[in-house]
């Protein structure tokens, strides 16, 4: 009862300004060694600024150019090639911009937001603009926590790594409405979709205060309490189950209901116009969401290790899945249920790849294979809705079951490796499965709910502003040419 209370007042916490942050000369969750108090009458010596490891920058700097490789050209030739070819364009244009947009967005407000004090749902004002992490008088950079007392990165390689993510979430959300909306639209949407459900759901999932904030015993609930609110439950999200997969997914849902079905669409065939292109954006996929999930771990430690090898594993186990699953029930397997397959693997295993051991891997990615087959065909005909590049069915659907399974696998006595319930002494331990999965649900729950609300509203003031869809002459003709004034190919 306490936290369905906790999940209301949430709602009341969305519709009002985001708290600011306490005083403080850098963000909470990172925060910088310091010397053991000096004896009395003693000159006390100024702790040295803690020293990033060179191989763990070179590592974090490596994923983030993999996750961008993702988005563009990965995402971006992934969705394409799926399309019309009147319509490849306006899907890579989508992709593209709103690529960029966020970036930019993250710099200016997002990235204080999500990782910086402020209260369970949102962060505070202390990096609006990247300010206070780069000292040009001193000629000094700031240092961000990582998962471990002492090791710490540069505060810039964070903020790239993060914004990443931040800004694939956003692109995933265009295959839902792909072929039928407005360019402005989606730009709108997606200012106000990023602000109100991926930056509060980041800060409630990943934000805490870090290892060396946890000094003594007596200081460890406070520090939780300071930490997001998902966090303080005790959920488990590697990568980004919740923040990026089921959060994007049930916004293509909404998205898909509001602008409405193509025109055809169950009457006319809409083929893919390009399957080779989509799967190399699949293999780029795949390829790009090894920086994805391993450098979540956050250094080149053996916790990126096992998210390497799980995310390896679990891809492959989900594309023989679904191409059995399709060869048994459709007669055939096909390359396009192939690229979807590794997609729904990666989906599902990302909540769960530093959270479980290879048995966990071999279940999330052949449960993701069969669950996702089932959901972009008979769930999608249930519900009825035009999602065009399936975003629901592979990414909220495969996220939600990633997320319930981490739950179970992360159980030492399932190959998994637990977590630290003790940051001040880092001892592992677990629970029981029931009550994680239940956690696991809740972090969903939340999720949903709050992904569904903001962008229903978010799509309703895009559709006041310049409406959501483009007229009917202009959809049939297509949209490279109407929207963009130009084709993908010509002959």
């Amino acid at each position: 009862m306490k936290r369905l209370l906790t999940i209301l007042a949430l709602f009341g916490a969305l519709s009002v300004a985001v708290t600011p942050a306490m005083a403080q000369d850098k963000p909470a969750e990172k925060p910088t060694a310091t010397a053991p108090a000096a004896a009395p009458g003693a000159t006390a010596t100024p702790a040295p600024a803690p020293t990033p490891n060179k191989g763990d920058m070179a590592w974090m700097l490596t994923c983030t150019a993999l996750v961008l490789m993702m988005s563009i050209p990965g995402l971006a030739l992934f969705y394409g090639g799926m399309v019309r070819a009147k319509n490849m364009l306006s899907v890579l244009m989508q992709v593209f911009v709103t690529f960029s947009l966020i970036v930019a967005l993250w710099c200016i407000y997002g990235y204080s937001l999500a990782f910086t004090e402020g209260n369970a749902y949102f962060g505070g004002f202390d990096r609006l603009f990247l300010g206070g992490i780069f000292d040009s008088a001193k000629g000094s950079y700031e240092m961000a926590a990582t998962f471990s007392k002492g090791i710490y990165l540069p505060e810039f390689v964070f903020v790239a790594f993060q914004a990443t993510f931040a800004a694939i979430t956003c692109c995933l959300i265009v295959g839902a409405f792909a072929e039928r909306v407005k360019f402005s639209a989606v730009l709108i949407f997606m200012v106000l979709w990023f602000t109100f459900s991926y930056l509060p759901i980041a800060h409630m999932v990943w934000f805490w205060m870090g290892p060396d904030a946890y000094t003594t015993a007596k200081v460890v609930d406070e520090m939780n309490g300071k930490a997001g609110l998902l966090w303080q439950w005790g959920a488990l999200d590697f990568a980004g189950g919740t923040v990026v997969h089921i959060n994007a997914g049930i916004a293509g849902l909404v998205g898909a209901y509001l602008v409405g079905k193509r025109i055809g669409f169950g009457k006319e065939a809409m083929t893919p116009h390009n399957v080779p292109m989509t799967m190399i954006g699949a293999a780029l996929l795949w390829f790009g969401w090894f920086g994805f999930n391993a450098g979540s771990a956050l250094e080149a430690n053996d916790t990126a290790a096992l998210a390497f090898i799980n995310t390896f594993l679990a891809t492959a186990c989900a594309v023989l899945a679904w191409t059995l699953g399709e060869w048994l029930f459709k007669g055939k397997p096909s390359m396009l249920g192939a690229a979807s397959g590794a997609v729904a693997g990666l989906v599902a295993i990302t909540p769960a790849a530093g959270n479980v051991g290879v048995p966990g891997a071999f279940v999330i990615g052949t449960a993701a294979g069969l669950v996702c087959l089932w959901a972009c065909n008979q769930l999608k005909h249930w519900l009825g809705a035009d999602d065009s590049l399936d975003v629901f069915g592979v990414h909220a659907i495969g996220g939600i079951l990633g997320a319930l399974l981490t739950g179970v696998f992360n159980a030492p006595q399932l190959g998994g490796p637990g977590f630290y319930n003790n940051w001040f002494e880092m001892k592992p331990g677990f629970g029981s499965i029931l009550d994680q999965v239940l956690i696991q649900a809740q972090a969903v729950g939340v999720t949903i709910v709050v992904s569904g609300v903001v962008a229903f509203i978010a799509f309703k003031i895009a559709d006041l502003i310049v409406g959501l869809r483009v007229t009917e002459e202009e959809e049939r003709e297509g949209l490279d040419v109407n929207s963009h004034g130009e084709t993908a190919y010509h002959t």
